[in-house]
């Protein structure tokens, strides 16, 4: 309506002045409710390709929509595991912190293994001690073994002296029983010696794998009763926490409730332009939004990020051919806002709905001295027409709560 008044003082008017003040003809006589059309025919045809045009103009340069929201990322409260709730620590909603315990699992089964696993770090460690026991035995049986050898030789050589001296003084047979005495405890010796090693070996290496195979087991053990024990990943809100203990949950079918992070949706703001603004809409750009939680406010933004893809367009691969006339709703380009000034937000509950403009700006190119005069003239209209926006958004604003309350019919 405001841009049809506006173009008809440019087309109407000055036609009804032309016929009223050059041609002389009167409203009522030559000019009459039935012959407006053919006597103002020039100016409403005019008047309506203007009007056309400077809205065509106005909604592809300074782009709008009410597809806005504040959208926010919740976090769903999960075990790693499945169970039965033993005990839960926060109520409906309550904000809670990183790190705190939301609820825990029956952990019984759990502190058995624990402990199973604990007897058994404790059951290679008496071992340990039992082998560094039998290391200091194997020690002294090598000892024992070298005196019997040595005891052995000394008879063997005083004996040989003797039979080398004076022949036949030591009976033969019995320097041989102790050369086959010498052999036997020679063999002793070394028998007490391999057993020391392997005494030594169970000490140094294979106690200490199996202690170390305990000790996994013993974190493992520990790290599974940890897991019944779920609790907040960051900062934040827990929402319609219902879960209560007896409660059965699980990964995939019985979630606990969710989690909404600490600032989450209070950051900025997403907003869907149609794809035929694909070209206009740029990093940078000035845009305004008036949010349904936050009436009669406008807030300024600055769009910081514009998605390359749009969504209507992803798909997932499967046993059927995509049929393009499936996808019925054409997507719109997402843009990211941010608002302008610190605590832009502050009061605009997140997930609220939002009407948003996003304004054009030619400044630059309109100051660059290559810039023509013609262009430089049409983009200053370009520029000068978002002012119509701004009316059109605050106008929304204003009327907005009245729509909402009372024209809704709720």
């Amino acid at each position: 309506m405001f841009e049809l008044m506006f173009c008809s003082l440019l087309t109407i008017v000055p036609d009804y002045l032309y016929r009223r003040y050059v041609q002389g003809k009167r409203f009522g006589k030559e000019i009459t409710f039935f012959s407006v059309w053919y006597e103002l025919r020039w100016g409403i045809t005019g008047c309506l390709m203007l009007t056309v045009s400077l809205i065509t103009m106005i909604f592809y340069f300074h782009p709008s929509t009410t597809s806005a929201t504040l959208y926010y990322r919740t976090v769903p409260i999960l075990p790693e595991g499945s169970g039965r709730v033993a005990q839960v620590n926060v109520g409906y909603s309550e904000a809670v912190k990183k790190g705190d315990v939301l609820f825990s699992l029956d952990s019984s089964k759990q502190r058995a293994a624990l402990e199973t696993a604990r007897r058994k770090v404790a059951e290679v460690d008496a071992s340990l001690t039992s082998a560094q026991s039998e290391v200091v035995k194997a020690d002294a049986q090598i000892e024992e073994a070298k005196a019997n050898l040595q005891q052995a030789r000394d008879e063997l050589d005083v004996k040989s002296d003797l039979q080398r001296r004076n022949p036949g003084i030591v009976p033969q047979r019995d320097i041989e029983k102790l050369q086959v005495l010498v052999s036997q405890r020679q063999a002793g010796v070394d028998a007490a010696t391999a057993s020391r090693q392997s005494a030594a070996l169970r000490v140094s290496t294979l106690l200490p794998a199996e202690k170390a195979s305990a000790e996994a087991a013993l974190a493992e053990a520990q790290v599974d009763l940890d897991k019944t024990f779920v609790r907040a990943g960051v900062d934040g809100r827990v929402e319609q926490f219902l879960v209560r203990v007896g409660d059965v949950v699980n990964q995939m079918l019985r979630p606990a409730g969710v989690l909404v992070p600490e600032g989450s949706g209070r950051r900025g703001l997403q907003a869907g332009f149609g794809q035929i603004e694909a070209q206009v809409l740029q990093v940078g750009m000035v845009a305004e939004a008036t949010c349904i939680s936050k009436p009669w406010v406008i807030i300024p933004m600055v769009i910081t990020s514009v998605q390359d893809y749009i969504a209507a367009g992803q798909f997932r691969s499967g046993e059927q051919l995509i049929e393009a006339q499936n996808v019925t709703r054409p997507g719109t380009i997402l843009a990211f806002m941010e608002p302008l000034y610190k605590g832009g937000l502050e009061g605009v509950t997140p997930g609220s709905s939002c009407i948003v403009n996003a304004y054009t700006s030619n400044h630059e190119e309109i100051s660059a001295k290559e810039t023509s005069t013609g262009r430089a003239i049409a983009l200053h209209v370009v520029d000068g027409v978002g002012l119509v926006h701004a009316m059109l958004l605050r106008i929304q604003a204003l009327l907005l709560p009245i729509k909402t309350l009372v024209l809704s019919g709720h």
